[in-house]
C-alpha cells in the first residue's frame, strides 16, 4: 500500500538500485522531516517524477532499464527540479554537470549522510531563494528593467536570459546563477569557496571542482577563445571575476 504523503513537507524522490542505500536515505531524510518516495530503476523513477513532481531528486547514475544521466535529461526537459546525482566515480563529474543534462549537484559514493543532508537542504533552499542579489556598487554595470549589463554581457533577470553581444546564450539555471552572482559585482574576485556557499548554498566541503567545471562550461558558451577568456576571468589561486573594462 502506497504511503500517503504529508502535503506540508517537502518530498524527495530517492532513486538507487541498492536497497540498503535507499533504506539509509529514507531513514535519515524522514528524520529530517521530509516525505520520501523510492524507485529502483530509471524508468520507474522517470514515471514517478513526472506524476508526483517531487521537490528534489536523489538520482544514482548506474541504474537498470534507463541510466541516471538519461533520466536527468528527460526530467529536466519536462520541468525544473533540483537533481542531486549520486555517483561512484569522480571521473563522471564533467558529464554530470554537463550542459546537456542540467543536473544541479553531485555527491560521490561512499558519502557522508551528514554532507548529503546538507546538500539536500542547500538545494531546496536555493529553489526557495532564487532572488536577485542586490547591486550596491558603482561599477560599470547598469541595472535597467531588472537587467545587469557589463560591457558585452547582458543578463535579463526576469527571463533568466544571457546575451553576449546581443546573441542569446543557452545556460542552465546553475550556470546562470554563477554568472549573475559574478556580474552583480564586476571586477571583484570571488573565491571558489564563496561561490559554493552563495550559489550552490553549502559550505566548503573540500571539493571545489564543481565550481571549476561549471565555470569551464560557461566559458565554452560565452567566450570566443576559452584559452584566453575576456569576460569570465580567472584570478589564479584565488577565484573568478567578470571583467569590468
Amino acid at each position: 500500500m502506497e504511503e500517503e504523503l504529508d502535503k506540508d513537507k517537502k518530498t524527495i524522490l530517492i532513486v538507487d538500485d541498492e536497497q540498503p542505500i535507499r533504506e539509509i536515505l529514507v531513514y535519515n531524510l524522514k528524520k529530517e522531516g521530509y516525505n520520501t518516495i523510492e524507485a529502483s530503476d530509471g524508468v520507474t523513477a522517470l514515471n514517478i517524477a513526472l506524476e508526483k513532481y517531487p521537490d528534489l531528486i536523489l538520482l544514482d547514475i548506474m541504474l537498470p532499464k534507463m541510466d541516471g544521466l538519461s533520466v536527468c535529461k528527460r526530467i529536466k526537459n519536462s520541468y525544473n527540479v533540483p537533481i542531486l546525482m549520486l555517483t561512484a566515480k569522480d571521473t563522471e563529474i564533467d558529464k554530470i554537470l554537463g550542459l546537456e543534462l542540467g543536473a544541479d549537484d553531485y555527491i560521490t559514493k561512499p558519502f557522508s549522510v551528514r554532507e548529503l543532508i546538507a546538500r539536500v537542504k542547500a538545494n531546496l533552499r536555493k529553489v526557495e531563494n532564487l532572488s536577485v542579489p542586490k547591486i550596491e556598487n558603482d561599477y560599470s554595470n547598469k541595472k535597467k528593467d531588472n537587467k545587469i549589463i557589463v560591457n558585452d554581457l547582458e543578463l535579463d533577470l526576469d527571463k533568466f536570459e544571457v546575451k553576449i553581444r546581443g546573441e542569446i546564450i543557452d545556460l542552465t539555471v546553475r550556470e546562470f546563477e554563477v554568472i549573475k552572482f559574478l556580474a552583480s559585482q564586476p571586477g571583484q574576485v570571488v573565491t571558489r569557496e564563496t561561490l559554493l556557499e552563495k550559489v550552490w548554498g553549502y559550505e566548503y566541503y573540500g571539493d571545489i571542482r564543481t565550481v571549476d567545471v561549471t565555470v569551464r562550461r560557461i566559458r565554452e558558451k560565452i567566450e570566443k577563445d576559452t584559452s584566453s577568456p575576456k569576460i569570465l576571468i580567472t584570478k589564479r589561486g584565488v577565484g573568478y571575476y567578470i571583467a569590468s573594462k
